[in-house]
């Protein structure tokens, strides 16, 4: 394991780290620009129209809108940093950049676009932002390509969603891609955008209250079930939203694992996974923020907002203080694990 997998290793390293958001976005106009008038793009927002509901589309609009200047516009997002305490955010594009919809060369020209821009944005700010790219994850032949342009383009990795059209994370296909990460040291950003349980969810904002958790519980299900981190040590995913209903109930999955066989694709018990991945704190519940530290170690947990998003926290210092971790343990989710993390030295 390198230094950058490594936890603090005392009271003072974590007492004396930066705070680093690692759950922070940027909305792209170059990219919506340039799927505008693709003839698909009506029918991935119809899907969307359904799976939202239209009670939840009229509160969503405007939200977006007047957050405009903070999604693009550096100087309006130090300020924010400034006033919420933080000192570094890993800002990483709107998941409705994603476009899982679209063609090949559509989608080689939004992550290149989204990897091009989201750069650009950081550099406006080198001391204070990192970035993450974009991927296909609907072309997972063309996986490696757009993570080396991230990393080329001077990102830390990318951003993906639990799963495209067709593709969980279990695919064989993605394969090469979890090889190359593994082997480059890219941080993965899991965040998930649409819920496949679809109308189910389209009132009380479901979609997002219960289909963003379950999302990202199935996708680290598929990732631990199918031996993926098995076969790829040392790949550094982030879970977003605490990893969503997995850890607090991690235990009926240890019970399926020892209980029947066809639910021992990975290794060991899938609770010891989550000591393999890392998870934002945005859980919304100081006793849920406590379980996360418990069942994935202290050392696991990274200060995240959905910044500035209405379903993210405008206050993580004040959301993690009322966790009530210990000094060290505070630090260390405060921002100790992501400069560790993310080699900020």
């Amino acid at each position: 394991m390198t230094p950058a997998n490594n936890a603090p290793t005392n009271n003072a390293s974590a007492n004396n780290a930066p705070t680093v958001d690692v759950h922070a976005h940027l909305l792209l106009p170059e990219v919506e620009a340039l799927v505008a008038d693709h003839p698909a793009l009506a029918d991935a927002r119809a899907l969307d129209a359904r799976r939202n509901g239209p009670e939840a589309l009229a509160v969503s609009g405007p939200m977006v809108r007047e957050r405009i200047p903070l999604l693009t516009d550096v100087d309006a997002r130090l300020a924010a940093m400034d006033t919420q305490g933080v000192d570094i955010q890993l800002v990483s594009p709107s998941p409705s950049h994603y476009h899982y919809w679209a063609d090949e060369q559509t989608a080689r020209g939004v992550w290149q676009l989204a990897n091009t821009a989201t750069a650009e944005h950081c550099a406006k700010a080198p001391d204070r932002l990192r970035g993450l790219g974009l991927i296909a994850l609907q072309h997972p032949h063309l996986a490696v390509e757009a993570l080396d342009h991230a990393l080329d383009s001077g990102l830390l990795g990318v951003e993906i969603s639990s799963h495209a059209p067709g593709l969980e994370l279990s695919d064989a296909r993605l394969e090469p891609f979890w090889a190359r990460a593994a082997e480059t040291g890219a941080v993965l950003f899991l965040h998930p955008f649409g819920c496949t349980l679809d109308e189910r969810l389209n009132r009380w904002y479901l979609s997002n209250t219960v289909g963003q958790p379950t999302e990202n519980a199935v996708a680290l299900s598929h990732l631990i079930f199918s031996g993926v981190l098995d076969r790829h040590a040392g790949l550094k995913v982030i879970a977003a939203h605490g990893g969503g209903y997995l850890p607090t109930h991690i235990g009926r999955s240890d019970h399926a694992w020892r209980a029947r066989p066809d639910a021992r694709g990975c290794a060991r018990e899938p609770s010891s996974y989550l000591k393999d991945l890392w998870f934002d704190s945005l859980v919304h519940d100081p006793a849920v923020l406590r379980e996360l530290v418990r069942v994935a170690g202290e050392d696991r947990v990274l200060l995240g907002s959905d910044f500035p998003f209405d379903m993210g926290t405008w206050d993580p210092l004040g959301a993690l203080a009322e966790a009530g971790l210990s000094d060290h343990d505070h630090h260390a989710v405060r921002g100790a694990n992501a400069a560790a993390l993310l080699g900020l030295g």
